[in-house]
């Protein structure tokens, strides 16, 4: 046991030394009460075009599925509010595409956490996973402890708030594990009330295919159906309402990791600005953007509907 706590304490000091801010960790188990609930959600047809997400069910409920002999699942949370904020007459853009593709960004960590853990424990099989795989990220972060799922479908942590990237690392090694902590979000419905699309159709539940972020990022057809004309309040790429209005991220504070510094261009573009770049300009702009995930065509359909009569010509949630 006592080897299990060393090689326990060494991982959650080598994520706070890699730049996360938080590292939780639950035993490897099959989550059958998600499993549940994910059915349920893709049955009612709210993840909308988002086929891929009905692929590789069994994966998503079961880690030892995409480790072999999985017993830990560690979930790393990195912060990425920013310091500086658009401006507000300008077209919106979801605040953890202000910097570097966090893909990017913390798939390299992973790799180097792997790798730091085989050279001071010994052989560790494991893969680490960013939000482009089967895993079922907010899960495993209320199993290790580093939260809550918020009635806007986000993992809200007590002392921080909720703008945060999530990253899991699946291994065969045993450690000791977090516990959950208790649900804070009370009688607030804030969250609830100020969704424009009525995307967060419950308590934590997230019609995906009514929320802004949906329409601007993952869909993928030329135009953006016409009962959403006047919603969008102004929001280009993805979205931050429910964030924004949480009391929770009353407690966010401005993000280290230098690879999130803001685009210039992202803080500092006016309308006119965004409608007369170029595709060009856009691919060098945003090469290793998130924002790239749209690509041209997409911000150019996002920036005309929101041009379209009825829709409000600025706004800053």
């Amino acid at each position: 046991m006592l080897q299990t706590e060393k090689n326990t304490a060494f991982i959650k000091q080598l994520a706070a030394e890699l730049g996360f801010d938080h590292c939780g960790i639950a035993a490897a188990t099959q989550l059958d009460e998600d499993a549940y609930r994910l059915e349920n959600w893709l049955n009612k047809g709210m993840h909308g075009t988002m086929k891929y997400m009905e692929n590789y069910f069994d994966k998503r409920i079961d880690p030892r599925k995409l480790v072999d002999n999985a017993q830990s699942v560690i979930t790393l949370l990195m912060n990425y509010f920013p310091a500086q904020q658009q401006r507000p007459d300008a077209p919106q853009v979801a605040k953890y595409a202000y910097g570097a593709d966090y893909h990017e960004v913390i798939r390299d960590k992973l790799k180097t956490m792997l790798l730091r853990m085989e050279e001071q424990i010994g052989a560790v099989h494991g893969r680490g996973f960013v939000d482009s795989a089967p895993v079922l990220e907010r899960s495993w972060a209320t199993r290790s402890g580093l939260g809550w799922i918020g009635k806007n479908g986000n993992l809200i942590h007590k002392q921080a708030g909720s703008y945060f990237f999530i990253a899991t690392l699946i291994i065969d090694l045993p450690l000791c594990y977090d516990g959950p902590v208790a649900d804070y979000c009370g009688s607030c419905t804030r969250c609830l009330d100020a969704c424009p699309t009525g995307a967060l159709v419950s308590p934590g539940v997230v019609d995906g295919s009514r929320c802004i972020s949906y329409f601007t990022i993952e869909l993928k057809e030329l135009v953006i159906p016409d009962h959403m004309q006047g919603k969008f309040e102004n929001w280009m790429f993805g979205c931050d309402i429910c964030q924004d209005v949480c009391p929770w991220n009353r407690f966010a504070k401005p993000h280290t990791e230098i690879q999130f510094t803001p685009i210039p261009a992202i803080l500092n573009f006016s309308t006119k600005d965004w409608e007369e770049m170029t595709e060009a300009a856009f691919r060098q702009l945003f090469k290793n953007s998130p924002m790239k995930r749209s690509k041209f065509a997409g911000i150019r359909r996002n920036l005309q509907f929101l041009e379209k009569k009825g829709s409000p010509s600025s706004g800053n949630p």
